[in-house]
C-alpha cells in the first residue's frame, strides 16, 4: 500500500457518505479532509496540497443529471490541471461515465461502492502519478522538477517533446527558477542519457580561460600548460554540453563559439589539428529577451544556432499553486537530512509563505525552508520559523519601486557592495556569482 503519504479531499452533501469514506481512508492515508459543499473548493485547494479528490456529482439538485459534478470538475481542472478527481454518483450510466472521463475525471464510481474497489481506484491513481512524475521530470535521486501550475505544465509538455530529439535548446528564466534542473532532465530523458553531461558556467570564464576551458590545449601552449588537456566540448563528446549564463559572454567569445558550432569541431590551443565533436547543446541565461535581441550585445546568427527550441522557466511569483507542493517537498528532504520527525506547516507559516513574492524564486524557497527545518523546535513549523534572506529582501524592496531589469540589477549590486564595505569577494558570494562575473556586471553598468 503506497497511500501513507497521500492527502485526500472528499466532497459530498451526504454526511453519512463523508463519515463512511473518512473512516475507510483514515488508517490508510496521511490526511483526509471532508467537505459538504464544493463551494469551499477554492479555499481548500489554496490551504492544502491534495493528491486526489473524491467528488459527488449531485448537490441538492432536483434532477440528478451529474451536471453539478461536471461543473466542479471543470473548476478543479482550471485551478490544478493535473489533480486526479474520482467522481461518484448514485445515478450512473454509460453516457455519464464517458462524459465525465472526457471532461478530465480520472475515474467514475457508482454508489453504493465496494470498499475494496474504491481503495484500489485511489491506489492505482496515486501509483500512476508517482510513476509518471518519476519518468517525466525526475533529475536525480532526490532532485525533481515539481509543479502543477499551468505555467509548469507547459514546461513539462515542451520538455517531453524535445528531450528525445537532438535539437539545441535555450532555457530562459530568472535566477533560481530551475534552469539547471531542466537541462539535466532533458539530458536524462534524451537518447544521450548514457553519455556525459557537462556543465560550464561560461559567464564566469575570463577571456583568457574561455578558449582553454571550452576547446582544450596542448602541452606547452602557454606557461602553465604542462600536459595535454581536453576541453569541455571534447569531454561532452557523444553527450550533452550545457553552457550556463550564455548571455554574459563577449562578442569575441560569441564569434569563437559560433565557429565551433557551425563546424562541429574544436582546435585546442597550441594545435593546428581540428577535432570533431558530437554534442547536443543546451544553453541557459537570465538575460532578458530584449537584450538578447540587441545585436550590439549578442549575435543574431548565434541566437539562431543555439535556439532551435526555447523553454521559458516561469518565476515562482507566477506559480502560486506550486508553492505548497514545493514546500512539502523541501520540508520532507530536510527533515530526513537533519534527522527530524516529519514536520507540518501551521496556518501562520503557510500564510506567510504564500504572501511572499520570492524574488529569489525556487532557490530562495528551498534555502528558507532548510533554515526553518533546522531552527524548528517542534514537529510543526510556525510563522516565526520562516525567515527570508536579507539580500532577497533588498531585491524585493527594490522591485516594488522599479521594474526595469537593468536598473534592478544595477541597484542590487550597489546595495550589496555598499553593505559589504566594497569587498568584492564577499559581495560576489552574497549575490551568488563569481568575482569575474561581478566585475563584468560592474563594467556593464559603468560602476
Amino acid at each position: 500500500m503506497l497511500l501513507k503519504n497521500t492527502s485526500l479531499l472528499i466532497i459530498d452533501d451526504d454526511a453519512d457518505i463523508l463519515t463512511a469514506l473518512r473512516l475507510l481512508f483514515k488508517p490508510l492515508v496521511k490526511e483526509v479532509v471532508v467537505a459538504k459543499s464544493p463551494d469551499a473548493l477554492d479555499s481548500l485547494l489554496k490551504a492544502h496540497v491534495f493528491d486526489l479528490i473524491i467528488l459527488d456529482m449531485n448537490f441538492n439538485a432536483v434532477v440528478n443529471t451529474g451536471n453539478e459534478g461536471i461543473f466542479w470538475l471543470k473548476k478543479i481542472k482550471l485551478i490544478q490541471a493535473q489533480l486526479d478527481v474520482i467522481l461518484i454518483t448514485a445515478y450512473g450510466d454509460i453516457d455519464l461515465a464517458i462524459r465525465s472521463l472526457k471532461e478530465g475525471a480520472s475515474d467514475f464510481i457508482v454508489k453504493p461502492w465496494k470498499n475494496e474497489k474504491i481503495i484500489q481506484a485511489v491506489q492505482e491513481l496515486v501509483e500512476k502519478k508517482k510513476k509518471d512524475k518519476k519518468e517525466k521530470i525526475s533529475v536525480g535521486e532526490k532532485e525533481a522538477i515539481l509543479g502543477e501550475s499551468q505555467a509548469m505544465q507547459h514546461v513539462f509538455t515542451k520538455l517531453k517533446k524535445v528531450a528525445p530529439t537532438d535539437a539545441n535548446l535555450l532555457i530562459l528564466g530568472e535566477n533560481g527558477t530551475g534552469k539547471d534542473l531542466i537541462a539535466q532532465a532533458i539530458h536524462k530523458h534524451s537518447q544521450r542519457r548514457n553519455k556525459p553531461f557537462v556543465k560550464v558556467d561560461v559567464g564566469a570564464l575570463t577571456s583568457t580561460l574561455f578558449e582553454s576551458e571550452l576547446f582544450g590545449y596542448k602541452k606547452g601552449a602557454f606557461t602553465d600548460a604542462r600536459e595535454d588537456r581536453k576541453g569541455r566540448f571534447e569531454a561532452a563528446h557523444g553527450g550533452t554540453l550545457f553552457l550556463d549564463e550564455i548571455g554574459n559572454i563577449t562578442l569575441r567569445q560569441q564569434a569563437r563559439l559560433l565557429t565551433v558550432l557551425q563546424n562541429r569541431e574544436v582546435t585546442p590551443l597550441g594545435s593546428n589539428t581540428p577535432i570533431p565533436v558530437d554534442i547536443r547543446l543546451i544553453c541557459a541565461t537570465n538575460t532578458g529577451v530584449s537584450e538578447l535581441a540587441d545585436e550590439s550585445k549578442f549575435r543574431k546568427d548565434l541566437i539562431y544556432r543555439i535556439n532551435t527550441v526555447d523553454i521559458v522557466m516561469p518565476p515562482l511569483r507566477e506559480r502560486e499553486n506550486d508553492i505548497l507542493q514545493l514546500a512539502n517537498h523541501f520540508i520532507a528532504i530536510y527533515s530526513e537530512k537533519y534527522g527530524k520527525t516529519p514536520i507540518k506547516m501551521d496556518a501562520g507559516f503557510v500564510k506567510k509563505l504564500k504572501s511572499h513574492t520570492f524574488p529569489g524564486n525556487v532557490r530562495e524557497l528551498q534555502y528558507a525552508l532548510e533554515r526553518a527545518v533546522i531552527m524548528s523546535e517542534t514537529d510543526e513549523l510556525l510563522e516565526n520559523d520562516l525567515v527570508f534572506s536579507s539580500i532577497e529582501s533588498q531585491v524585493e524592496d527594490i522591485a516594488v519601486r522599479e521594474t526595469n531589469l537593468e536598473v534592478l540589477e544595477k541597484n542590487t549590486i550597489l546595495k550589496v557592495i555598499e553593505k559589504n564595505s566594497g569587498n568584492i569577494s564577499k559581495s560576489a558570494r552574497e549575490l551568488g556569482i563569481t568575482r569575474a562575473a561581478l566585475y563584468r556586471r560592474l563594467e556593464k553598468h559603468d560602476l
